[in-house]
């Protein structure tokens, strides 16, 4: 890695984000830009350079409850770049078409996609709908820098992905050190879990499964979140003996809880519980009619996400209801444009509209508990919306 490589690496890093233990922003740091890569080469290429702890910060969830975010230095975020541009370089000809979690031009939509076209065009009766708990967390360091070493031999590369590993997390001016799991917040963090994964779930499918198996058979995976189809009922439940035994070689666990083998095709006549669904990425998989009447594989927003987006909206709308009326306009159209741009799929637009009218009945009952604003009726408050639309809900992804 030399200094272009550096200042490559550099304009792919997030320059908003906050700064990490040496409170050290993007803006500061790029005020001497030439001379800190300069320096920042030459401790790498001496070995020198030293990893920092990540300032780790707690987030409330709109379920409720809290969420740890880490947050590496502006300087390591940089090194992380520049290693995972080498890594990606390196493991792409490697990772399998079926793996599509935090990789170059490859998206959930695409995931989504290729789920479809396998259940519907291959024969497929028989779905693995597995969780594995804690995946980043758990991630054990030996046997990631022991599978990182079958494809890098540079010690410099090994040596700072260890340092990566080991540097801790500060929490409350106390730095702990975790026995396992990726850094923290690190951009460095999907690609080695992807490294990981690839090893313990995608070969073992392609080499050892599939050559096993009496009928055809596939397996989806972004990042931790994975679905198998199996042709056959035998396959599938020697795939879901088989599943937890090789996790647990290698330091993961397969949640009882929230792993089933269910029946999943087209229903039969006189056969309605053939009719199962299940949940992937954010939305919920299930048979329905077509225009035409025949069978197809549809999609909708899962429960658990729609109560969550509702609850978060109902937050935000509780939170910052003082806001000038403009600005909260502004800012619910954008949040809610965020939740198009993923959820906007072909099949969903009856939970689209279901958000949009949720949103505006929200901010109706937040808007009436703002001082001046308790006898708001609902014809002045259709006046406000013309005034300060929400965008409505179209569809942006033809899967």
């Amino acid at each position: 890695m030399d200094e272009e490589w550096l200042r490559v690496a550099y304009t792919q890093v997030r320059k908003g984000g906050a700064p990490g233990i040496d409170e050290v922003t993007a803006a500061e740091y790029e005020r001497n830009l030439e001379e800190n890569l300069r320096q920042l080469h030459e401790r790498l290429k001496r070995g020198d350079y030293s990893a920092p702890p990540v300032r780790r910060v707690w987030l409330e969830k709109a379920s409720g409850g809290q969420r740890p975010i880490g947050i590496p230095t502006f300087e390591d975020k940089i090194v992380q770049r520049a290693v995972t541009l080498l890594l990606n370089a390196i493991y792409e000809q490697d990772f399998y078409d079926f793996s599509y979690g935090f990789r170059p031009r490859r998206s959930a939509h695409d995931a989504l996609q290729a789920l479809r076209e396998r259940c519907m065009q291959g024969d497929i009766h028989w779905i693995i709908d597995a969780d594995i708990s804690g995946c980043f967390d758990n991630i054990q360091h030996k046997a990631l820098q022991e599978i990182v070493k079958e494809r890098v031999n540079d010690g410099r590369i090994l040596q700072l992905i260890g340092k990566w590993l080991h540097a801790g997390v500060m929490e409350g001016g106390q730095i702990h050190y975790p026995e396992a799991g990726t850094p923290q917040g690190g951009v460095i963090s999907p690609v080695l879990a992807n490294i990981y994964l690839h090893t313990v779930l995608d070969q073992w499918f392609v080499e050892e499964v599939q050559p096993r198996l009496r009928g055809a058979a596939f397996l989806i995976r972004y990042a931790d979140d994975f679905i198998i189809g199996c042709q056959r009922e035998d396959d599938a439940r020697r795939i879901m003996e088989a599943l937890p035994k090789r996790c647990a070689r290698y330091g993961l666990s397969i949640q009882p809880s929230k792993s089933r083998l269910l029946r999943f095709r087209p229903p039969q006549k006189g056969h309605k519980t053939h009719n199962q669904s299940f949940d992937f990425l954010g939305f919920t998989h299930y048979w329905g009619r077509s225009q035409r009447g025949k069978w197809i594989m549809l999609r909708k927003t899962s429960g658990k996400r729609l109560r969550r987006t509702l609850q978060g909206f109902g937050q935000w709308c509780r939170e910052h209801r003082h806001l000038p009326l403009p600005e909260q306009a502004r800012r619910l159209a954008q949040k809610l444009r965020g939740y198009y741009q993923y959820q906007a799929v072909r099949g969903n637009y009856r939970t689209l509209q279901k958000v949009y009218y949720e949103v505006c009945r929200i901010w109706l009952y937040w808007l009436r508990r703002c001082g001046g604003k308790r006898r708001l009726t609902w014809e002045r408050y259709q006046q406000i919306l013309q005034r300060f639309p929400l965008p409505r809900p179209r569809i942006l992804h033809y899967i």
